[in-house]
């Protein structure tokens, strides 16, 4: 039943629970604990990664790139077997396993165990884009078209707030190691990968108690049904197509995701490289942005219900291509507070809006909703595989992330041009812009 508020409850504690990686591992204590251990008076920032050599934060970002893509590739044809056996819910389990073991291995992460920390800093990264994926899929199922926007952002606040939750815990352990008899430099933020591992796992529960549990197939599977993911991905564009709208809306969210999701996972390693803030320092900053978000998720939604959801999208576009080009010419903490505020406001909203846009537009009572959403997902996925490999790759041929973090903006401008194109473009068919 939709719009049951225990289910819906339960659905935005998924959020609650892996947002905490978000913040620790991909936002804040990880970057800043990865930069400090891999710069060295011996070698700067050169690291070596399996023999070979790299710039110590292209490699992170490369490893990013790496996960997004195999998870690019692995989600069409694990959506397609959901689909088929009914049993999504057990798929959105495994990657929460896999990324939460994932997040308590670096517990073990050293200079000298550098392998080791990348790999689990990658299967922490693939186990969280696929939980997310399948359980974005449960949205349609949950909720009416009219209460989509609303249950949204109430995800993506409970995300929010449950991970400042943690990151207070954790920002204790960092910042009085000596009130628990801690000694190791490393280990206060070695503590907080291995909490950030038990929160997702116990705060998952939750959700895998209440969302339906689907229909299970127990019919074998063929290598028909396997191949049959990619097979969905082109039935959806084909239908697609007939939805002139949203498919020019889906361009547009590819570029621009490129610069969003980019900036989001690179905004901590930029301050502690380029403004050598320290983890103190990042932690409030990026605590900052959370608490921002919070409000900016909120902030949109009303105004997505009263203006409409692409005219906000494109509103919030420019203000990203005014970070893009304060972050080039940066040059102490306080601009860098001022511009993670503006982060914080733009950010949630501008993910909360895309999700559910693209949810309004899918068709009512679909039973595979999983596919449609693993086309949005790849979609995500790949403009992140393109955004941080050329965020990586800029700074590797530059040796500057400012010349990599204004390139973005033409990530930005890209999409502004596109959505701006969609308040003159006329649909084929009936639908309209989503508004509700």
């Amino acid at each position: 039943m939709r719009n049951n508020k225990a289910t819906i409850k339960a659905w935005a504690m998924f959020d609650w629970s892996n947002s905490a990686y978000n913040l620790v591992i991909t936002s804040t204590i990880f970057p800043a604990y990865y930069t400090i251990i891999t710069t060295t008076q011996q070698n700067g920032d050169k690291v070596t990664f399996f023999g070979r050599i790299f710039t110590n934060t292209a490699l992170s970002n490369y490893a990013l790139s790496v996960a997004y893509l195999i998870m690019a590739l692995l989600l069409p044809v694990l959506s397609s077997i959901a689909d088929f056996r009914g049993n999504k819910k057990v798929f959105m389990k495994a990657f929460t396993y896999i990324g939460s073991f994932a997040c308590a291995g670096l517990f073990f992460f050293k200079l000298e165990t550098l392998e080791l920390g990348i790999i689990c800093f990658t299967l922490a990264a693939m186990g969280y884009i696929g939980g997310v994926m399948f359980n974005n899929s449960y949205l349609p199922e949950i909720a009416t078209i009219d209460q989509q926007d609303r249950v949204s952002a109430k995800g993506f606040a409970y995300g929010y707030v449950g991970s400042v939750l943690l990151q207070i815990i954790c920002f204790v352990f960092v910042l009085k190691p000596e009130l628990f008899g801690i000694t190791d430099p490393s280990l206060p933020a070695r503590l907080s990968f291995l909490l950030v591992g038990i929160w997702w796992i116990s705060f998952s529960q939750i959700p895998f108690r209440k969302l339906p549990a689907g229909s299970p197939n127990y019919d074998k599977l063929s290598k028909v049904d396997v191949k049959s993911g990619f097979q969905e991905l082109v039935k959806v564009w084909h239908q697609l197509k007939k939805m002139v709208i949203l498919k020019r809306f889906l361009l547009g969210f590819f570029f621009y995701s490129m610069g969003v999701q980019t900036i989001m996972l690179v905004a901590a390693g930029f301050g502690e490289k380029v403004l050598k803030l320290g983890t103190s320092k990042l932690i409030v900053i990026i605590l900052i942005i959370q608490l921002v978000a919070i409000l900016g998720a909120l902030i949109m939604s009303y105004f997505a219900k009263k203006y409409g959801n692409i005219q906000v999208i494109i509103a919030v576009l420019l203000v990203w291509i005014g970070v893009c080009a304060a972050a080039y010419y940066i040059q102490n903490e306080v601009q860098f507070y001022v511009i993670a505020a503006v982060v914080g406001l733009v950010m949630g909203g501008i993910q909360s809006i895309s999700r559910s846009t693209y949810s309004k537009f899918l068709p009512e009572n679909t039973p595979d909703t999983a596919s449609f959403f693993s086309f949005y997902d790849v979609t995500e996925k790949i403009a992140i595989v393109i955004g941080l490999f050329s965020f990586a790759y800029i700074e590797e041929f530059t040796g500057s992330m400012r010349n990599s973090a204004i390139s973005l903006a033409g990530f930005f401008i890209i999409g502004l041009l596109i959505l701006l194109s969609l308040l003159f473009l006329k649909s084929e068919s009936s639908a309209s812009l989503p508004v509700e």
